[in-house]
């Protein structure tokens, strides 16, 4: 037993008298668990070095710009392609081969151009005219390789070399990509009013062809298409995200303060008016439902439709509104059900978050420490996602010969683009090329990036549980100094939060971090096996999907329970100051000897406190869907244009509740330690002269125990 327990116990575990200048919690503390606290701070060197190699290494303009077949960025600043940002296929037709599967790569020459064609032309009208129609040659040229303007050289060694297109089609730019401007004119297949073109080898090709290259294409690149549209919308509309979450942060702080001095008004507020909510929407979805009724097409299913990368195209159907309207008809029943059956425990709960209140009273700091542990989670998520862009990005262009005949020996080899032309390879594959393929290498960096992206997770997830176990202990700590104090106010410290963050840095930065470690191994874990079922969903057997099935399910209530016994453990570390294996213990075996207070106390106001995070996210995404739909009259004019209107405006409902969940954690937090220090103080005391209890008059009616011992002023 160590010094600070004396305070309750003597050497041998008799019961003390009690001592009045106890000002809990212990002030006079050791480092705990060193070893992980030197291994953190390792481990935290290690990532910035990481980030260091990252940096020296990447190049984000990979992702953002496409890449011609020479490796050059197009659109890029202070380069020949400067004004050319628009990537241009010179046969189209071959992006429909099998090799584009294979190999992610259509295998012909792609240039960088500053805008698509506009008609229709072949390379052999356009040299058979170029002598009375120069301004034709002027146009067909500005999509062939830089530098060539040369009509006098034979069709046939103009398309070998693939110094020019053989045709030109319109176009119009899709995710920077010149594209077949497709249209449909009597339900017919059309481009440019025409179903046929010539291909420019002396053929007529009906457009279908060009829509099945363009699938080709849209195969390798449909998640990338609807990655960049959705950072697309981001970058348009990112100012009106931050103001949706200054908007929650408001509410989170107003409806905090606005608890300290009407709890339980406000949480019945809370209840009636997420129900409320719930309602509007059923409404709205029953509306929706009426509307389109009568509509053509809206009578279809969703398996009639298929997937859809548009969601706006469910939005037509009455059979999405209908789906929604029974979610929320159900979600409104189960609520109210819950409300009707724990009426009496919500107003116990409701009195617990008044002492709660009254605790947040005395130190109102507290309010503002979830700013702290969202700028340093947000420090987190920036350097983590930089780095993994700056990973991803690393490595140098890497080229490969892609050729038109499937036997060739050398397709798919790599090749240097600067002496290929002096190799055999043209002659025994015609029509081969060596082009831009992929950014890679044979580095020893290289070929460990996936390691390094697996390192970079894994380091992320420990630092952000970190910061949240900084700001929980931090929190116990302050909330446990007012429970701990036998006079109130008189006896709280000065300066309780900052007392408590100081001892939780220079003191359990250790306990925290081992704490942090646990349950970053296990979301780790959790990561891998998601990872793992979506590339095997295809392929795995039944048994595999079981087996898949009950591993996820296992590591998701293993990492519940740790999250759990982790924010107790903080709790006894901020009290008691003792290591994290031995607050942990002491934590988990003194709720299991209160378990009924727990599972009807603690879990009900966590009820209530989430209820008011769906209020205020509810809230704040019903304004944000009514400014993004252009619902809002007066500023209709201010909405950007954007592919996904539900991007930003789940961004919005997601970053809403998360920050609400930030804020209304002060109150959870509060709650629960001063649960556990009641729990804690009902079995060290005993209410008499000798032992009185620490709790307020007001929490000792609250959960009916005998009078308590008058207290000295």
């Amino acid at each position: 037993m160590d010094r600070d327990e004396e305070n309750y116990y003597g050497k041998h575990g008799e019961p003390r008298k009690f001592d009045p200048k106890f000002r809990g919690p212990i002030h006079n503390r050791h480092c705990t668990d060193i070893i992980c606290c030197v291994i953190f701070i390792v481990v935290i060197l290690g990532y910035i070095a990481l980030g260091v190699v990252a940096w020296v290494h990447g190049d984000p303009r990979k992702v953002i710009y496409p890449t011609d077949s020479y490796g050059q960025f197009c659109g890029q600043r202070d380069t020949l392609n400067e004004n050319k940002t628009i990537l241009f296929y010179f046969n189209i037709l071959k992006c429909a081969s099998p090799v584009v599967l294979i190999n992610l790569q259509c295998p012909t020459t792609q240039l960088c151009v500053s805008k698509c064609p506009d008609r229709f032309a072949t390379y052999i009208d356009v040299q058979a005219s170029y002598r009375y129609r120069p301004d034709q040659w002027n146009y067909f040229r500005q999509f062939c390789k830089p530098g060539f303007n040369n009509p006098r050289k034979s069709v046939a060694q103009v398309l070998r070399d693939e110094d020019c297109p053989s045709m030109i089609i319109p176009s119009r730019p899709f995710l920077k990509r010149c594209f077949p401007d497709f249209s449909t004119k009597n339900g017919v297949l059309t481009v440019a009013n025409q179903t046929t073109f010539k291909d420019g080898r002396g053929k007529t090709r009906n457009v279908t062809d060009l829509r099945e290259a363009a699938n080709g294409i849209n195969n390798v690149l449909d998640a990338r298409s609807v990655g960049m549209k959705i950072f697309e919308d981001y970058a348009i509309s990112w100012y009106w995200i931050l103001i949706g979450l200054f908007i929650a942060m408001m509410l989170s702080l107003l409806f905090l303060v606005l608890l300290r001095f009407t709890a339980g008004v406000l949480f019945w507020i809370f209840i009636f008016g997420v129900i409320g909510i719930i309602g509007y929407g059923i409404w709205h979805c029953y509306w929706e439902y009426d509307h389109l009724k009568g509509i053509p097409g809206s009578d279809l299913t969703v398996y009639d439709i298929g997937f859809q990368t548009d969601f706006k195209v469910y939005l037509q159907l009455r059979q999405t509104w209908l789906a929604f309207m029974i979610i929320l008809c159900g979600v409104e029943v189960i609520i109210i059900l819950m409300l009707i059956f724990l009426r009496n425990r919500i107003r116990i709960a409701i009195a617990l978050l008044k002492e709660g209140s009254r605790a947040i009273g005395y130190i109102m700091s507290t309010l503002f420490y979830p700013i702290i542990t969202f700028l340093l989670i947000a420090i987190c998520i920036s350097y983590w996602a930089v780095t993994a862009v700056f990973l991803a990005t690393s490595g140098e262009p890497v080229y490969k010969v892609m050729a038109n005949q499937t036997l060739c020996k050398y397709a798919n080899l790599t090749c240097d683009p600067e002496t290929f032309n002096t190799t055999n390879v043209t002659k025994l594959c015609p029509g081969a090329q060596c082009t831009f393929a992929f950014y890679g290498g044979e580095s020893l960096y290289h070929k460990y990036i996936f390691i390094f992206q697996l390192v970079n997770a894994f380091v992320f997830l420990w630092l952000v549980n970190f910061a949240i176990a900084l700001g929980q202990c931090t929190l116990a700590g302050a909330f446990a100094s007012y429970y701990w104090a036998y006079r109130k106010p008189a006896d709280i410290p000065l300066w309780p939060l900052f007392s408590s963050f100081g001892r939780a840095i220079r003191y359990h930065t250790g306990s925290l971090a081992f704490g942090a470690l646990i349950l970053a191994i296990v979301q780790l874990i959790r990561v891998i096996l998601e990872y793992l079922d979506h590339k095997l969903k295809g392929t795995q057997n039944s048994f595999t999907r079981f087996l898949l099935c009950c591993l996820k399910c296992c590591f998701w209530c293993l990492e519940k329970f740790l999250k759990f016994i982790n924010r107790n453990a903080y709790i006894m570390i901020a009290i008691y100051g003792k290591n994290f294996c031995t607050s942990a213990k002491e934590a988990f075996f003194l709720l299991m000897r209160n378990v009924v207070r727990v599972a009807v106390l603690d879990k009900v106001t966590d009820f209530l406190l989430f209820l008011g995070k769906i209020l205020v996210a509810g809230g704040v995404g019903v304004l944000a869907f009514f400014f993004f739909t252009q619902r809002i009259p007066v500023f209709a004019q201010e909405v950007p244009m954007l592919n996904y209107y539900w991007v930003p405006l789940l961004t919005v409902i997601i970053g809403s509740y998360l920050v609400a969940h930030g804020f209304f954690s002060v109150y959870a937090m509060c709650v629960d330690t001063l649960f556990l220090c009641f729990c804690e103080d009902l079995e060290r005391n005993d209410g008499s002269t000798a032992k009185p209890y620490f709790m307020s008059a007001s929490l000792h009616r609250i959960l009916g125990k005998k009078k308590l011992s008058p207290k000295k002023a």
